[in-house]
C-alpha cells in the first residue's frame, strides 16, 4: 500500500555533502546541501509528491488499491470529507479493492471494468447506478492519468466500455421519481418530531434539497426584506461556482422563526434537541409512579455506541422520515386501514417543482428550484397532464 504520511525530510547525506530527500525507497540527490538549488529541486519533488497524493509507485507497478487511496484523499479535499459524492466515492473504493485491489492499474482493462459491472448488477443495484458507478471508476483513472499514475491509453481502453441501456441489460430497473401525495405527508406529520416536521414543511413550501434544508444556520437567513433568503453554506453545484439562494415567503418564514437561535453558527434543527423532546415524550406519558422503577435518566448508558449530533444530515432525516412512516403503518394496521406507500424527502422538491411549473411556468421553477438550465427543472416538474386532457377534449 502507499504510504500517505507527511513529507520526507530534506536531509544532508554525510559521504557526498549532498542534500537528499528519499521517495518510495529511492534516494534522491538534490546538489549541495543548503544551498537555494537543492532546495527549489527539493520543493518541486514533494510538490509532485502531494499532488499524486503522496504515491511514489509509477504508472507501471501501481495497484489499483493504491490509486484509490491516492485518489480517495484527494477527494476529501476536492469535494469535502462529508460530503456526498465523496462518501459515493468511498463506497466505491470497497467494492473495488475487494475484487481488483491487488491488481495492477496496468493490467486494469475494459474486461476487468465490465466483470466489476456484473458485480454491481448481482448486488441489486439500479441501472442508473450502476452507470453512475462505472463512470466514477472512469474519473478515478483519469485522475490517476492526469497526475501520471495511470497510463494514458489505459483510460481511452475504459472509455470503450459503453453505459448499460434501457432493458438490454439484467440490471434493475427503476421507477421515475414522482411527486408524493399531500396526504400521505400530513399523514407521516403527526407521527415526526418538531425538527423533522419542521423541515419536510420547508421542503414542500421552498423545494429545498435534504442536504440544503438540515444545515440551514441563522447565520445564513437574510430575514431584511419582505422575502427572507437562504444561502446554504454548502450545496451540491457549489464547487462548480453556482451560488443557491432559496426564497422564504410569509408560510416558510412562520415555519422557521421558532427556531431562529442567538447563536448564528448554530444549526436550526438539531438531532439531539430531537432526541430530548422524545424523552420528554415519554415521560409524559410514563404510566408508572416516579416511586417504582427506574427514575427519568438513571437507565442510561454513560458511554452510549451512538449519540445524537448537532445537525441531521440526509441519511438521517430519511431515516426520521422512515421511523415516522413505521409508527404511522402500526397505528393504521391496528384500525384495520390500508398502510401508506413508503415516501422519501426529495419527492418533497418534485411536489414543489410541479406545483410551481403548473401555476407559474417552468423558467420560475427553474430558478426556484436553483437550476442552471431548464431542462434539468423538467426532470422534477411533472408535466400537467390535466390541461392537455382539456386542450384535448377541446380541440383534438
Amino acid at each position: 500500500m502507499p504510504r500517505l504520511n507527511r513529507p520526507p525530510k530534506y536531509r544532508k547525506h554525510k559521504a557526498s555533502g549532498q542534500a537528499v530527500v528519499t521517495l518510495g525507497g529511492v534516494d534522491h540527490y538534490l546538489g549541495p546541501h543548503g544551498t537555494k538549488a537543492s532546495r527549489r529541486e527539493y520543493d518541486r519533488l514533494i510538490g509532485e509528491w502531494l499532488i499524486s497524493g503522496g504515491v511514489t509507485a509509477t504508472a507501471e507497478s501501481i495497484t489499483v488499491a493504491e490509486l484509490l487511496v491516492a485518489f480517495l484523499k484527494h477527494a476529501e479535499k476536492h469535494h469535502g470529507k462529508e460530503s456526498r459524492e465523496t462518501l459515493h466515492y468511498k463506497t466505491l473504493a470497497k467494492r473495488l479493492r475487494k475484487t481488483y485491489g491487488h491488481t495492477p492499474v496496468s493490467e486494469f482493462g475494459p474486461l476487468r471494468l465490465k466483470a466489476f459491472r456484473e458485480t454491481l448488477i448481482e448486488g441489486e443495484l439500479s441501472r442508473g447506478v450502476v452507470n453512475q458507478t462505472i463512470n466514477r471508476v472512469r474519473r478515478i483513472f483519469r485522475w490517476g492519468t492526469e497526475n501520471e499514475l495511470v497510463r494514458p491509453d489505459i483510460l481511452h481502453a475504459l472509455k470503450a466500455v459503453a453505459g448499460l441501456r434501457y432493458g438490454k441489460s439484467e440490471a434493475r430497473e427503476t421507477e421515475p421519481i414522482r411527486p408524493v401525495p399531500d396526504a400521505f405527508v400530513d399523514a407521516t406529520l403527526d407521527h415526526c418530531c418538531p425538527q423533522v416536521a419542521a423541515m419536510i414543511e420547508l421542503q414542500r413550501l421552498t423545494g429545498m434539497r435534504s442536504g440544503e434544508v438540515t444545515i440551514m444556520r441563522t447565520a445564513d437567513i437574510n430575514t431584511s426584506g419582505v422575502v427572507w433568503t437562504y444561502t446554504p453554506a454548502e450545496h451540491k453545484t457549489k464547487y462548480r461556482g453556482h451560488t443557491r439562494v432559496v426564497y422564504l415567503g410569509p408560510k416558510a418564514q412562520a415555519v422557521v422563526k421558532p427556531w431562529l437561535r442567538p447563536d448564528l453558527e448554530a444549526y436550526l434543527f438539531s438531532p439531539r434537541e430531537a432526541e430530548s423532546w422524545r424523552r420528554e415524550q415519554q415521560h409524559v406519558k410514563r404510566k408508572t409512579p416516579l416511586s417504582c422503577g427506574n427514575r427519568p435518566g438513571t437507565n442510561r448508558k454513560k458511554k452510549p455506541r451512538k449519540q445524537a449530533g448537532e445537525r441531521y444530515d440526509s441519511n438521517s432525516y430519511h431515516g426520521a422520515i422512515k421511523y415516522a412512516q413505521k409508527k404511522l403503518n402500526a397505528a393504521r394496521e391496528k384500525t384495520g386501514e390500508l398502510p401508506i406507500p413508503h415516501w422519501h424527502p426529495h419527492q418533497l422538491r418534485h411536489n414543489h417543482a410541479t406545483l410551481v411549473r403548473r401555476e407559474h411556468g417552468i423558467e420560475v421553477a427553474r430558478v426556484l428550484l436553483g437550476h442552471k438550465h431548464a431542462a434539468i427543472t423538467e426532470v422534477y416538474a411533472e408535466a400537467d397532464h390535466a390541461r392537455a386532457i382539456e386542450v384535448a377534449g377541446k380541440i383534438g
